[in-house]
């Protein structure tokens, strides 16, 4: 169990409910900018809320404009999301159209004196990802990432274990993201190819990193609660090559200052293996996504069934054929154990909009979020150049915080 002082130190975002009582009767107005299939998604959780109130929807898809309406039929439907921003009631907007269009969204949002939630990542280029943050914080409003696994309560435990020490010293991360399928959607007579799978072009999009590695970097830092200053890594198209400008087979590897590893790798033509994150500590190893752990060190078997053991060895030897009697009990097979004591209901993504929608009301900022998808978006940039580049690359000093064991340049 997670008690609220723990939960607050490993995940203190999570003071965005603190006045959640109080709240009780208000609404955060939303607009959605760019309602397709994860802005479909978002909006679920956001029409459930009796907090929000989605007033306002934009895209340049008719077929994404109508299925945002069945969602929220009473919003106000723009074409053009400058037109959204100009609109006095809605409070706040969620981003989720194509990675390219970001930047120039959330800039004007702020501008417009609206409250942001972006999906990740939040930018096309390390340099737009810094002008975001920068105008976020000259802007005074509140400002959240598509990070859902900062709110997910198998990551949250895993993430407080590891912090407790309870596994020892981290000494390794390995993150995987394993699918077997080309990316590729359907394309409508009155939409393009790059309207539709902008995911597949390099002018739109960086693919594998900014799409599936932003998430699971992101576990790595939090983990470790410091930010690797090196990376190298490789990318190719292996498999899926029609009509595909960005890599569907990459591996990265980032360096932390203590010369921990965190290798990030995904490949788009098998799935076997899935999605993991599988945090190594010398004592112990973590697999939030599968909600495990495991101690390096098996429990010894209970002593009554060693005693027996004892005994049929001193007896016959060696082990019977039929395995000693407490074989069973203590095989030599780590199953491990479960991180929570039932499945959780989802994976963070209702509590993150939940908070996003009381950080509105109250107008207030939730501690290290930002950061935290500042932080994931630029790691996973600086791997796809990196991969480009085919070069080992260092942190640029320029687009460094003041968080964890990174600072800011003075000028900033």
């Amino acid at each position: 169990m997670i008690t609220g002082g723990v939960l607050l130190a490993t995940s203190p975002w999570f003071s965005a409910f603190s006045e959640q009582q109080h709240t009780r009767g208000e609404k955060a107005r939303i607009g959605i900018i760019g309602p397709g299939s994860r802005g479909q998604h978002l909006m679920g959780f956001l029409a459930a809320n009796p907090k929000v109130e989605i007033v306002a929807v934009c895209d340049v898809f008719q077929p994404s404009i109508d299925a945002a309406l069945a969602i929220a039929p009473a919003a106000t439907a723009y074409t053009d999301y400058r037109k959204l921003l100009d609109d006095k009631a809605v409070d706040a907007v969620v981003i989720t159209t194509p990675l390219y269009l970001h930047h120039r969204m959330a800039l004007d949002a702020f501008d417009a004196g609206k409250h942001v939630f972006c999906e990740k990542a939040i930018a096309y280029s390390l340099e737009e990802t810094h002008a975001i943050y920068q105008r976020y914080q000259q802007s005074g409003k509140v400002f959240f990432v598509g990070q859902q696994r900062l709110f997910d309560p198998r990551y949250i435990h895993a993430i407080e274990m590891v912090h407790s020490g309870e596994f020892g010293v981290v000494s390794g991360i390995r993150a995987f993201w394993h699918r077997n399928n080309d990316w590729r959607r359907p394309v409508p007579d009155t939409a393009t190819d790059e309207q539709i799978n902008w995911r597949l072009y390099s002018a739109y999009s960086k693919g594998i990193m900014t799409e599936l590695a932003c998430h699971q970097l992101q576990i790595g830092t939090w983990a470790m609660r410091e930010i690797p200053d090196k990376v190298m890594g490789h990318g190719a198209i292996t498999f899926w090559k029609e009509k595909r400008e960005v890599y569907d087979n990459v591996s990265c590897i980032y360096q932390f200052d203590n010369g921990v590893k965190l290798n990030f790798d995904s490949v788009l033509s098998n799935k076997f293996y899935g999605l993991e994150e599988q945090i190594l500590c010398n004592k112990g190893t973590i697999e939030p996504e599968k909600s495990k752990y495991y101690y390096e060190e098996i429990p010894p078997a209970p002593a009554f069934l060693q005693m027996l053991n004892d005994v049929e060895n001193a007896l016959f030897g060696s082990m019977p054929f039929a395995g000693t009697s407490w074989v069973p009990e203590t095989a030599n097979v780590n199953e491990g154990y479960y991180l929570l004591d039932r499945k959780p209901e989802g994976d963070g993504t209702s509590l993150m909009l939940e908070a996003f929608a009381e950080a509105v009301i109250t107008r207030k900022q939730p501690p290290l979020i930002a950061e935290e998808g500042y932080y994931a978006t630029q790691l996973c940039l600086l791997g796809h150049q990196a991969m480009v580049e085919e070069r080992s690359l260092v942190f640029p000093d320029e687009f460094k915080l003041d968080y964890l064991n990174h600072k800011a340049p003075e000028s900033l």
